[in-house]
């Protein structure tokens, strides 16, 4: 049986038994294999690095959309940078919102994802609220002149073309993109595997917001332990909405979840010691 072995942190890895292998082959980006395997079932690579499969990726996208979009109560625009594979615009249209903007620079992903893995999308690219953009991020949000609520980065590790999304340039023009008590959302990876990641983030978040942190979650396939994802505000309170609001602001998608409820949320944003010290060394 062929094995995929992911190559993302160098001396340490993890491989997968592939079932049957659906795709593979260079896009004008990078290269991409989708397979099956027995425990995940299909599995979405890039450039040697596993981005989501069938069976775990509701814990990576129901916690990079439903914490910002439940703590600001009132979001109506949603900006989506990456995110081909429409795990995060099938998150974001479950909420009361007037649009969800999608913008991915490979045309590739969500051809193929849409073709080989529906389920992660689950028909949120017909849904009236979505619009995909085909565009560079980085340039997206430094010319556009609309305004959005919540913006979720939903990209690659910073290798490749999401290297530009972990930049100090790309978060000022996000920031510029927001309303005014908006939420930016960012993911920076395993901090046992990738500690820089997180501190660096850090450093060029806490320079451009008024209140920056990160919160956790945990997914299987993002071996190493719990990924971090970062949380950035000028409204420190949105950080801190009671439990029994959250609850409310959650009752209509109650059941629509396999991670996400409102206690998790709180709780997330609790952060291990070992991972409060690479914040302090940024």
């Amino acid at each position: 049986m062929m094995q995929y072995l992911e190559t993302l942190h160098g001396p340490y890895g993890q491989y997968f038994a592939v079932e049957r292998e659906l795709y593979r082959d260079k896009t004008e980006y990078q290269d991409l294999v989708i397979f099956e395997n027995q425990t995940f079932g299909k599995v979405l690579a890039l450039d040697g690095a596993v981005q989501t499969t069938t069976a775990d990726n509701h814990a990576y996208h129901e916690m990079l959309l439903h914490p910002p979009l439940l703590a600001h109560g009132q979001a109506k625009r949603v900006l989506i940078i990456g995110g081909g594979d429409g795990g995060s615009l099938r998150e974001a249209v479950k909420h009361p919102i007037e649009r969800a903007v999608m913008v991915e620079i490979d045309p590739a992903v969500i051809e193929l994802s849409q073709r080989y893995l529906p389920e992660l999308s689950d028909g949120a690219f017909s849904n009236p609220k979505a619009e995909v953009v085909i565009a560079d991020g980085c340039r997206y949000v430094a010319e556009t002149e609309e305004r959005f609520d919540v913006i979720v980065v939903d990209s690659t590790d910073p290798i490749g073309p999401g290297a530009v999304l972990f930049t100090s340039d790309f978060y000022r023009d996000c920031k510029r993109c927001l309303t005014p008590g908006g939420v930016l959302v960012t993911q920076h990876g395993v901090p046992r595997l990738q500690p820089d990641e997180l501190t660096d983030g850090y450093r060029k978040l806490t320079a451009l917001f008024a209140d920056a942190t990160f919160y956790l979650t945990v997914v299987p396939t993002y071996t190493g332990g719990a990924m971090t994802l970062g949380w950035a505000s000028d409204e420190p309170a949105l950080r801190r909405v009671p439990l029994e609001t959250l609850e409310e602001r959650f009752a209509p998608l109650d059941g629509k979840t396999r991670y996400y409820n409102p206690s998790v949320h709180q709780a997330a944003f609790a952060l291990p010691p070992e991972v409060q010290r690479l914040l302090r060394r940024s």
